[in-house]
This record gives C-alpha cells, sequence and structure tokens, in this order.
C-alpha cells in the first residue's frame, strides 16, 4: 500500500484507503461467489438479530436526523453560505433537482412507486385494518410517503450538510473522515482517518450495489415483458448486470457535466413523460383527488409513523419494511451525501436543507399518489388481479400496471429505458463519489481509470449479492451492514453542531471587519 504502488499505476488517491476497499470488496465478492449458501444464511441470521435488538434505533435515528436538519435550516446557522459568503450556486434550482435524483433515489421511485401501495393495499402492515378497503389505500399511501419522503432524505442530507460545510468552509477534503474533524482533530489524517473512510467506502459500495440489485431484478422483469428472455433468471440478471455496467463505465469516462449531468436532465423528463401519460390515461380526477388526500394523510400520520416501532403487536413487519430502508438508505448516504454537496455548493445551509427535504419530497407525494393510486383503481378494476401480481413477483409491478394502458409495448419499453437510465446514474455517480471518497485531496483531478475501476466493482459486487439469492436476502445484507452508519450519523450530528459553534465563536471574538 506503498505511494510508490499508486504512483506507478498513475493513480491519485489514498494508498491505504484505496487499496484496502478495493481487496475487502474483492474478498467479498469471492467469498459470496464461493460459498453463497453460507453467506446468505449468515446475513439472515445477523439480520434477525439486528432487528430484534436495535430496530427500534433505527426508527428513532432517522426522526432525529429530521429534526436536527430543521432546526439547522431555521436557526441562525441557516444564513451560511456554504461556500464563500459572495459566492453562487452553479447549477440552477431545476438543473439541481434532476441531479439528486442521478444519486439512485429515481431507481427506488421506479421500483416502489407501484410496489408498495399495492402490496400494503392487499396486506395492511397494521392488521386491524380490512385488506382492500378505503382505509388500507390511505395505510399504503401514508406508509408509502413515510419511506420515501422527508426521513429518507433526511438521512441524505445529514452527510451531504457535513460534507458541504466542512469541505466547502473549512478547506477539508470530501471524505467523510473530514466531517468528524471537530471530534477527531489532526487525527483525521491517521489511522483513525483511514479507517473511518475504508469503511464509508464498503457501505458505500453495498448499498448502491444492494439498489443495482434492485434495478436489475426490475429491468429483468420489464425485458422478459418484451422479449422471450425468462424472468427471475440469475444468468439473464448477470448479463443484464455486465451490460449496464459497461454503459456506466462509459458515462464515468465522461465525467460529472458531460455524462452524469445530461443523463440526469434526460432521465428526470422522461421520467415526468411517463407520470404525466399515467396520470392522463388513467383516472385522472381520481389520481388528483388522491393526490391532495394523500399529503393530507400523509402529514397527519406523520408524527405517529416517526416513532412508531410496532411494540405491541411485534408482527414484524417493521423489520422487513422500514428498518430496511433505513438501513440500506443509511449505507450509501456518504455516496449520496458526497454526490449532493459536490453539486450544491454556493447555496446557504437554509436554501440546501429546505431545498432538499421538500422538492423531492413533494416530488414523492406526486409519483407515488399517481402509480399507487393507479395500481388500486386498476385491483378493484380486475378483481385483486393487480395485488395478486404484485405478491407473487414485486419487480414486475410497474410492468403489469402498464400492461392495462394504452401503447404497452412502448410505454413499458420506455420505462424500462427510465430504469436502465436512473441505474446507469446511479453506478456513474458512485464510482465518481466512492473515487473522492479514497482520495487523498480533493483538489486533485482523479485518473479515469479510477472511477471506471470502483464502477466495474460495484458491478461485481451487485452481481455477488444477487447470487446470494432475491429480494429477501439483498435485505437481510444492508440491515447487517447499515447499523454502524447509524451510530456514525449520531456522530455526525454532534460533529456539524460543534464545528457550527466552534466557528461563529471565531467570527464574534475576531470582531468587525477595519473600515
Amino acid at each position: 500500500m506503498d505511494s510508490r504502488l499508486t504512483r506507478a499505476l498513475g493513480l491519485k488517491t489514498n494508498p491505504v484507503t484505496f487499496f484496502a476497499s478495493a481487496l475487502l470488496s474483492l474478498a467479498f465478492v469471492a467469498i459470496t461467489v464461493s460459498f453463497t449458501e453460507p453467506v446468505a444464511a449468515f446475513f439472515t441470521r445477523a439480520a434477525e438479530r439486528v432487528l430484534d435488538t436495535t430496530g427500534w434505533f433505527y426508527i428513532l435515528g432517522v426522526t432525529t436526523f429530521v429534526v436536527f436538519l430543521l432546526w439547522v435550516a431555521i436557526s441562525r446557522y441557516g444564513k451560511i453560505r456554504l461556500g464563500h459568503d459572495d459566492e453562487l450556486p452553479k447549477y440552477s434550482n431545476p438543473v439541481w433537482f434532476a441531479m439528486l435524483f442521478a444519486a439512485g433515489i429515481g431507481t427506488i421511485l421506479m421500483f416502489w412507486g407501484v410496489a408498495e401501495p399495492i402490496y400494503h393495499y392487499t396486506e395492511p402492515p397494521i392488521d386491524t385494518v380490512e385488506p382492500r378497503s378505503p382505509e388500507a389505500a390511505e395505510q399504503a399511501l401514508s406508509f408509502s410517503l413515510y419511506h420515501f419522503g422527508l426521513h429518507t432524505w433526511a438521512i441524505f442530507g445529514l452527510p451531504a450538510l457535513g460534507f458541504a460545510y466542512f469541505t466547502y468552509r473549512r478547506g477539508l477534503p470530501m471524505r467523510v473522515s473530514s466531517v468528524l474533524y471537530p471530534v477527531l482533530g489532526e487525527r483525521v489524517r491517521g489511522p483513525i482517518g483511514n479507517v473511518v473512510d475504508i469503511a464509508a467506502v464498503i457501505g458505500t459500495i453495498f448499498g448502491v450495489a444492494t439498489s443495482m440489485g434492485l434495478g436489475i431484478l426490475q429491468i429483468n422483469s420489464g425485458v422478459s415483458y418484451l422479449s422471450p428472455l425468462p424472468d427471475e433468471s440469475l444468468g439473464v440478471q448477470l448479463g443484464l448486470l455486465a451490460v449496464i455496467t459497461v454503459v456506466a463505465v462509459i458515462s464515468v469516462a465522461l465525467g460529472l457535466d458531460k455524462g452524469i449531468r445530461r443523463l440526469s436532465t434526460l432521465n428526470i423528463m422522461l421520467a415526468v413523460g411517463l407520470l404525466l401519460f399515467v396520470l392522463v390515461a388513467g383516472p385522472t380526477l381520481t389520481l388528483l383527488r388522491g393526490m391532495v388526500e394523500a399529503t393530507g394523510h400523509y402529514l397527519d400520520r406523520l408524527p405517529q409513523l416517526a416513532f412508531w416501532t410496532d411494540t405491541m403487536r411485534d408482527t414484524g413487519w417493521q423489520g422487513t419494511w422500514t428498518a430496511f430502508y433505513w438501513a440500506w438508505t443509511i449505507t450509501w448516504a456518504p455516496f449520496v451525501g458526497i454526490f449532493i454537496a459536490r453539486i450544491s455548493r454556493g447555496r446557504t445551509i437554509r436554501e440546501f436543507v429546505l431545498g432538499l427535504l421538500l422538492l423531492p419530497t413533494i416530488f414523492t407525494i406526486i409519483w407515488f399518489s399517481t402509480f399507487g393510486l393507479a395500481a388500486i383503481d386498476l385491483d378493484t378494476a380486475t378483481g385483486g388481479a393487480v395485488g395478486a401480481a404484485v405478491q407473487d413477483n414485486v419487480p414486475e409491478a410497474l410492468f403489469y400496471l402498464l400492461e392495462h394502458f394504452p401503447w404497452t409495448l412502448a410505454i413499458s419499453s420506455l420505462g424500462v429505458i427510465i430504469v436502465v437510465i436512473f441505474f446507469t446514474t446511479s453506478a456513474d455517480s458512485a464510482s465518481l463519489v466512492i473515487d473522492m471518497l479514497a482520495s487523498s485531496d480533493v483538489t486533485d483531478s482523479p485518473p479515469t481509470r479510477q472511477r471506471v475501476f470502483w464502477a466495474v466493482s460495484l458491478g461485481a459486487v451487485s452481481a455477488a449479492l444477487l447470487s446470494t439469492g432475491g429480494l429477501d436476502e439483498l435485505r437481510h445484507t444492508i440491515i447487517v451492514i447499515g447499523m454502524p452508519f447509524f451510530v456514525l450519523g449520531g456522530v455526525i450530528v454532534y460533529s456539524i453542531v460543534r464545528g457550527l459553534r466552534e466557528d461563529e465563536r471565531e467570527r464574534l471574538s475576531s470582531g468587525p471587519p477595519a473600515p
């Protein structure tokens, strides 16, 4: 791990972080491929143990993140600009908003937009609610919005704020260890900082690989609708993963502005087009009315959901759903956080936090209300056929819905294209960010070969996770990996507060500028 090796290979990176992360990732791939069933069994048992003992901690932790970010935004610290005091944002609000979805949440909306509402409509989380009743529909949308609204973006926003603040105000490298500078001091540049950064890289790889795994499951379902290729075939899934990884590598080589920015803008336009098509071709009035009502139910139930731990009934539902989402999201929060921080320079903390929490949440409400209510309406019209299909095959949910709309072939093909592009932007933006996490200096321009290496590594880890099984196995793995990152999230909260207060004291002690 000597710096001479990095120079010989033409790399610009922290050799300890880079090579340790690379070796651990490759070791996981080798062990998983060689011992698939034991690895799957290990993560299943470990996930059950984590959920039994600390599932409540996931619930409390994310709600704490939401409250903290809102407090920072409305406090006196909200006026602080993430950059020089007179610096303006590099990207306009529409472009900034589109690029937020490049970080991977677009893939998630495509996967769960139909699947989760209809799943909970047919099997309500709270068993006192009658399946397929109006109450079940209200509950299903409320839980879906809880999972993908404010709480999800707070998980992303916490490290994003830390990265942006300590990089643009303190001049530190954009790495996880830098966010802990008020706690660790100069030790962030030594072995402790390296351990933190290595853990961040590994967690990010697993989180993004899980997202890629879900994307591949959905792409496989879509392709099977459009071709003779079989659904739920590991061989087909690995083949699709290989092809899309190559596309991601090409996008990585083009860089942030030429690759990710253009793909992000194109894809958000295609996604909005699909949304409008379902809204217009579906039961438009019902969807518009339901959108307003779903917003009200979400806001009404949010305080209860934010602290609900399923203590009395103890059905295990929350471990399968909410805890999985939070664990999954927190593992790739460093990746999303760095990406968001990089595209957010020049914004004030208030504008950054409120824009990050509110704009994607509003879009999420529109998305889930449209696709979820369209699926519920179709389920009623087909005598429960949609719900039965989703229960049987979750990744197929979107395409089963589109099958009942006009121009099925064209619209389903568009759905596959959108998922593929979201998948690609997730992979290439993750590669860019992982390379930054492993780099020694944020001001350096890293060689393209480094980003290409991480793109290929993400594809390899995703393939290894897919080989352990389907959706359940992906859930078990990420629940185990996610727990240490929640502890890290609490430390980041303390670090940001301490950093803001230290800077405030320094500004006050220096007095007003000389005339």
